[in-house]
């Protein structure tokens, strides 16, 4: 009686699978890329991905002296922050420099919390940034400008999101505005 009991729960089991959360974003939940990190925060600090357990992670790769992409993700993560209210301290949000060359770590520690004091740069050096963006099928690329010092970058605009336990979850397309981002969020916090 009881392996019929069970066959039966089983049955119904596989009949009603759990429901899938409904992301707005893509989620690429099990992706065989963007899996960790390794690479120096402003003050010379080595940060991984681990260091951040507990909370849901959203990593941006950019540059300081971007005109417009970057600045433009990193108000609207700001303003997700701000929508997210007291649950906004349960998530990190991480800037990867893809200019080593002129992103310093005093320029990181100046710019990225001018955004919000809890929001995170991180730079390595040219071979550390190529490494990552190579983890994280990140492009980017040199454009020439007037002066070898006034190059800009052609480079990936979406950010990667993390759930509590490190997995990546999800890719955020870039101007897509606040609300998709923290309805997200707001998922992946119940998790």
């Amino acid at each position: 009686m009881k392996k019929l009991l069970l066959t039966a729960l089983l049955l119904l089991t596989a009949c009603h699978p759990p429901e899938k959360v409904a992301f707005t974003n893509t989620d690429i939940s099990g992706a065989p890329y963007a899996n960790s990190f390794s690479l120096p925060d402003s003050t010379g600090k080595v940060r991984q991905l681990s260091d951040f357990k507990g909370k849901v992670v959203v990593m941006f790769f950019g540059y300081t002296q971007c005109p417009d992409v970057c600045p433009t993700t990193m108000a609207e993560l700001e303003t997700v922050m701000q929508k997210l209210g007291a649950a906004s301290d349960q998530v990190q949000v991480i800037f990867v420099s893809l200019d080593p060359e002129r992103d310093t770590p005093a320029l990181l520690g100046q710019y990225v919390p001018s955004f919000d004091k809890r929001f995170l740069g991180l730079v390595g050096d040219l071979t550390q940034t190529a490494q990552i963006a190579k983890d994280f099928k990140i492009f980017y690329e040199k454009v020439p400008g007037k002066t070898p010092q006034s190059y800009s970058l052609d480079h990936s605009a979406g950010s990667y999101v993390f759930d509590k336990l490190g997995h990546v979850r999800l890719f955020v397309r870039f101007n897509q505005g606040p609300d998709p981002i923290v309805h997200d969020l707001q998922l992946l916090l119940k998790e």
